[in-house]
């Protein structure tokens, strides 16, 4: 049985991907800040039928809870499949560029990139023990430096001055971190989950959690012939799906 580590995993997408893989036959290990929320929601899934799962408490801004994270899945197994940084936040809005706090940066940097890089290489041995790992880097086309300086993007107005930058951190972190890996088994891709309504964005979203899931699922499962070191958003290129960085 394959698994998979997602963080953030207690609601909203986080959950909808778990849901998706469960039902995929994975196991999963439901990563979430808050211990007694991740116990609610693998109840939740228990509900369903859906048994393969436990609840991990996993801060991503924190090193400490990282590293305990780690020791305690690696005795329950040598090998990661899948690890999906889902974990992140907005930082409230507004956010211009001439007023947003330096703490406001910290804080939004400290989940968006600088936990996705404290996880990462965290649980980069056993992912290397899976014949097939793959990791998805949950961004948004959001941080796309092509699309927000083009006046015809749709979202082009949509500016955040630091929830934007953080996803293009994290975009170009995805990009190192896949050429690093380009020799290996490994897969490793940015997901925009589209524009969902959950209640990072207070319901405005248009889309659907069963949408978000079903597109970070698609990544987190690829085949050998499948695509690495790219950027995709199913809602912006329904098409080819890979947008431009």
């Amino acid at each position: 049985m394959k698994s998979v580590l997602i963080t953030g995993a207690n609601k909203s997408i986080g959950f909808e991907t778990a849901r998706q893989l469960l039902q995929k036959g994975y196991y999963v290990y439901l990563g979430s800040r808050n211990l007694e929320n991740g116990r609610e929601a693998v109840e939740k899934l228990n509900a369903e039928g859906l048994s393969n799962v436990e609840a991990v408490q996993i801060d991503v801004t924190n090193a400490a809870s990282v590293e305990a994270a780690r020791a305690e899945i690696g005795k329950k197994t040598d090998v990661l499949d899948v690890l999906i940084n889902n974990a992140g936040i907005s930082g409230g809005l507004p956010q211009t560029a001439t007023g947003a706090p330096i703490d406001t940066f910290l804080n939004v940097f400290e989940t968006n990139l600088f936990g996705v890089v404290r996880v990462t290489q965290a649980f980069i041995d056993l992912l290397k023990q899976s014949p097939a790992p793959r990791i998805v880097n949950v961004s948004s086309s959001a941080g796309s430096l092509t699309l927000h300086s083009d006046p015809t993007w749709p979202y082009y107005h949509h500016k955040g001055a630091v929830y934007l930058p953080s996803k293009s951190a994290l975009n170009m972190y995805t990009i190192n971190l896949a050429y690093e890996l380009r020799d290996t088994p490994f897969k490793v891709n940015a997901v925009d989950p589209g524009y969902i309504a959950t209640d990072f964005n207070n319901h405005r979203g248009t889309g659907t959690v069963a949408e978000a899931g079903a597109r970070i699922v698609k990544y987190a499962t690829i085949d050998s012939d499948g695509p690495t070191g790219k950027y995709f958003s199913e809602e912006y290129n329904p098409e080819t799906e890979e947008i431009p960085w």
